[in-house]
């Protein structure tokens, strides 16, 4: 699942900070740290799905993340149209691959996440939901 990889390659750089430098670097706007849609500012998300989109899937191939730039464009649109309000939690959620719980209700309300780690990571931090495993 390619989208996978682009989320695997955008959490990473929020952990390793030579990633997240080499990044910023190469988008030339932003400080690199593309890991979640709080932490994605316009001019990164217009940076990544404008022309440095294919240097970006090019440098996140080198460093072990292979995808290609339609599915970089994917993940970042995502990511901006749920932070906008023009996509749901559920839907947002099915493109990543989350398993959400609403906390209230206890209702999964997607498959299974190949994920885990970081569905778990987003979907406390940004749906306000538990992920049940």
């Amino acid at each position: 699942m390619a989208t996978a990889t682009v989320l695997e390659f955008m959490q990473k750089t929020a952990e390793d900070e030579a990633l997240r430098h080499q990044l910023e670097a190469l988008l030339g706007v932003g400080d690199g740290n593309i890991s979640s849609e709080v932490e994605l500012d316009a001019a990164e998300t217009e940076a990544l799905k404008g022309e440095r989109a294919p240097v970006v899937a090019e440098f996140a191939a080198k460093n072990g993340y292979a995808f290609s730039v339609d599915e970089l464009i994917t993940v970042v649109d995502a990511f901006q149209k749920h932070q906008s309000g023009k996509m749901s939690d559920t839907d947002f959620a099915a493109l990543i691959g989350a398993t959400l719980m609403n906390e209230t209700t206890g209702d999964v309300s997607q498959v299974t996440n190949p994920l885990k780690r970081l569905s778990r990571y987003l979907s406390k931090t940004y749906f306000g939901y538990e992920v049940k495993s």
